[in-house]
Parts: structure tokens; C-alpha cells; sequence
């Protein structure tokens, strides 16, 4: 008989390794040959390997990408620099979570209109044009970027984060892609050190740091570096992308199959 007391942990709770990993430049990142080796390697292993994407791309594009084949298609989701946490559901939609959003929606508070009136003059900043649900997004010209939209985001309440040297986000207090990915470990009831977080950029520090074990892949820019270099659980990757990814799993003895 059933113990109805106790919770049924979701299917990839049950698997042995479970990769959390950053997109551009990272599992979409590196030759034709290292992707399909890293890919191949992980549709062979679902029953033991699980795929968590965290990322700055909005569902849409995740939904399109794994549309694609050849493409691994994650069990979930922290997207929008960690502003959206979802399921990907059997037919490859993108469904949120509303109890793991709560408290991000809450921290935004429909703020982003007031931020894109805020920073409407701020020179180097040209607005994204998806409509996210709790952030706001820039490209930024690095020779043209005013330093003063940080200080208006701050006293506005909110974080603000600057990416591969032309990116700037605006994101609720609190919240990126480390402690959302820290949030859906423990409602998966993972273990922290069955997931691997993979990055390449300064947006991923956050997950980077978190302290499940971690891999900075080749080709990481040197801001990210410098502030991961003393962490022993972050592995310095070698091999560009994909191949740096296959690179921290056999480091750290992940699967047994690596």
C-alpha cells in the first residue's frame, strides 16, 4: 500500500545526472561534431540523464529550437535570465510553474513599463522588442552606454545585469538564473550534487556560483573567469561549448557513462 504521506518525486529526480546548462555559446556553442557527440550522448541516456536549459532566451525561441532535430529537448526550464520557471511538456510547449514564479511576479510588481520609461533617454540602450514577462531587456553599445541607467534601476528597486559586454537586463530583486535553478533543484527534490550548471557569461555567474558543481566551458569571457577562478567546484573547461560540457562531466565523474 501506498504511503500517501509522502511526495512522488518527479520522473527526473530519479535520474542519475542532470545537466543545467546556459544556450549561446555553451550547449549550442562549439563544432557541428562536438554538439551531435554531446546530443547523441544524451538522447542514448534519458532513462539516467536529465536536461535542464537556463537561459536568457524566452520560451518561444526554446520552443522553436527544440522544434529543430537533432536538438535535445529539456524536462524544464529557467529561461528569461531566470525570470521563467517552467515545464517542457511532452508535445515541447513551455509551461510555467506558477507556485516557483510567485514571488518573481510579486518582486517585479508589472514594472516594466515604468523601466522602459526610465530608461527611454539613457544613451547605448536599444530596446528588445519581446515582450517578457518580468524583466526587461536591452542591446547595449558598450562605447555609448550611460552608466547611469545602473544607478536609476537601483533606485527603482530592481537588479540590473550587463552580458557579454552588450546585453543589459533588468531583472526583479533577487531573482537570476542561480537561485531560480536553486529553487527548481529543491522543488524536483534533486540533489545538489547530481546537476551540473554549465556557463559561459557573466548572466550565468549566478548558477556558476549556486554550488552544485559548475563548468565555466571554453571560450568563457574573461569577466566570468575572474570571478570564478578560485572556485574549486567550477571547472575550467578547455574544449569550446558542447566539447567543454563533455569535458566537466568526465572531470567530476557525473555518469558512469561519461
Amino acid at each position: 500500500m501506498n504511503d500517501l504521506s509522502s511526495p512522488i518525486k518527479p520522473d527526473i529526480a530519479q535520474k542519475q545526472f542532470v545537466l543545467a546548462t546556459d544556450l549561446d555559446g555553451t550547449f549550442l556553442g562549439g563544432s557541428d561534431a562536438d554538439r551531435k557527440a554531446l546530443y547523441d550522448w544524451i538522447e542514448a541516456r534519458r532513462d539516467s540523464v536529465g536536461l535542464i536549459f537556463v537561459t536568457g532566451r524566452d520560451p518561444e525561441f526554446i520552443v522553436d529550437l527544440t522544434s529543430k532535430q537533432g536538438v535535445p529537448r529539456p524536462d524544464y526550464v529557467v529561461g528569461d535570465v531566470g525570470t521563467t520557471i517552467a515545464k517542457v511538456t511532452s508535445e515541447g510547449s513551455v509551461a510555467p510553474i506558477p507556485a516557483l514564479e510567485q514571488d518573481i511576479a510579486a518582486a517585479w510588481n508589472d514594472s516594466g513599463a515604468a523601466v522602459r520609461e526610465a530608461l527611454s533617454k539613457v544613451a547605448g540602450l536599444t530596446l528588445q522588442p519581446t515582450a517578457f514577462r518580468y524583466r526587461v531587456s536591452y542591446d547595449m553599445d558598450p562605447d555609448l552606454f550611460d552608466g547611469r541607467a545602473c544607478d536609476i534601476i537601483e533606485e527603482m528597486g530592481h537588479d540590473w545585469l550587463i552580458s557579454a559586454n552588450c546585453y543589459f537586463d533588468v531583472l526583479p530583486k533577487g531573482f537570476s538564473k542561480g537561485p531560480s535553478l536553486l529553487k527548481l533543484i529543491d522543488h524536483l527534490g534533486l540533489s545538489h550534487g547530481q546537476v551540473l550548471a554549465a556557463g559561459d557569461t557573466l548572466n550565468d555567474l549566478s548558477m556558476l556560483e549556486c554550488g552544485v558543481p559548475a563548468v565555466a566551458v571554453g571560450g568563457s569571457e574573461e569577466p566570468l573567469l575572474k570571478h570564478v577562478r578560485s572556485l574549486d567546484h567550477v571547472h575550467k573547461a578547455n574544449a569550446i561549448g558542447a566539447a567543454g560540457i563533455a569535458e566537466a562531466i568526465r572531470a567530476f565523474n557525473l555518469h558512469p557513462e561519461a
